[in-house]
Order: C-alpha cells, then sequence, then structure tokens
C-alpha cells in the first residue's frame, strides 16, 4: 500500500472513526489512541475489500471492538475520568443534547451516533457492531426514550 492510498484512506475514515470512538469512551485521549489502533490495524493488515460500504463497516467494527476491549481494560475501570474534551456547540441546545446523549450508556451512545450523526442505516449499523436489527432498532427506541426523559418534550 502506498503512502497516498494511506492517506486517502485516513482522509476519508478517520473522523468518523473519532467521533465513534469518542462517543463510547467519552475522552479525546482514549479516542485518539483507539483511532490510532484503527489505522494501525487497517494499514498493517491491508485487507482487500468488496466495495466501499464494506471497507466502511470494517473501519467501524473495528474501532467498536477496540473500544469496547478499552471499556473492560483494568486500567480504564480503575482510573480518574479526564476532562470532557474541548467541544464548541452551535446553540446551547447542542450543548444539552450532547450531555444528554454522552449520559448514555456506551451500547446506546453508540447506535445514537451511527444512526444520527453518521447516517448509517439499521441494516448498516447491525452489519458493523454486530447486533440484529431488532437489537440495534431496540436501543435505538430505548436511547430516544431516556433523551425524551432527559431533555424533556422538545426532543420530539
Amino acid at each position: 500500500m502506498t503512502q497516498q492510498q494511506m492517506e486517502q484512506i485516513y482522509d476519508e475514515y478517520h473522523l468518523s472513526v473519532f467521533r465513534l470512538a469518542f462517543a463510547y469512551c467519552k475522552n479525546r485521549a482514549d479516542a485518539e489512541d483507539i483511532t490510532s489502533d484503527v489505522f494501525l490495524k487497517r494499514f498493517e493488515k491491508a485487507p482487500v475489500f468488496s466495495d466501499k460500504r464494506h471497507e466502511t463497516a470494517w473501519m467501524m467494527r473495528v474501532t467498536v471492538n477496540r473500544a469496547k476491549d478499552l471499556l473492560r481494560s483494568f486500567r480504564y475501570r480503575f482510573s480518574v475520568p479526564l476532562d470532557e474534551a474541548d467541544l464548541t456547540y452551535e446553540s446551547p441546545e447542542e450543548s444539552s443534547v450532547y450531555h444528554a446523549v454522552m449520559e448514555l450508556p456506551a451500547k446506546y451512545r453508540a447506535v445514537i451516533h451511527l444512526y444520527y450523526f453518521e447516517g448509517y442505516s439499521v441494516a448498516e449499523i447491525a452489519d458493523m457492531t454486530g447486533k440484529s436489527r431488532t437489537a440495534v432498532q431496540t436501543q435505538l427506541y430505548r436511547a430516544r426514550n431516556m433523551l425524551k426523559g432527559e431533555l424533556g418534550e422538545e426532543l420530539s
């Protein structure tokens, strides 16, 4: 794989990988580590994909797996949380929505992020996460209800 091909792959996927990692671990440093790990794995293994959809699913699946590994790790469970990443918001509502989403359990944060922020369909999320479509739909439903309870009716 050439340097140019690696740069193209990185440019195409780095924001999606980082945001998904951040949705899981809720801090910038760990999300950056996960992003680095995902791209190292991508470039070392150099898998061949049948199409862009397959490549995207592979990238998101590796990100999810790496994030889950981190969340299960001894270091993560017994460490002091880092300060929240410096993020800017367009409006106060976006800030409250962001904080409400970040308070959800990791499995709900991930599906909300993939569905609303990345624009993937339920079927694509199911492929990426290794869950059934029904499980993804159920998690979206539960996450929406949690957010509705937290943010009130204006979420509708």
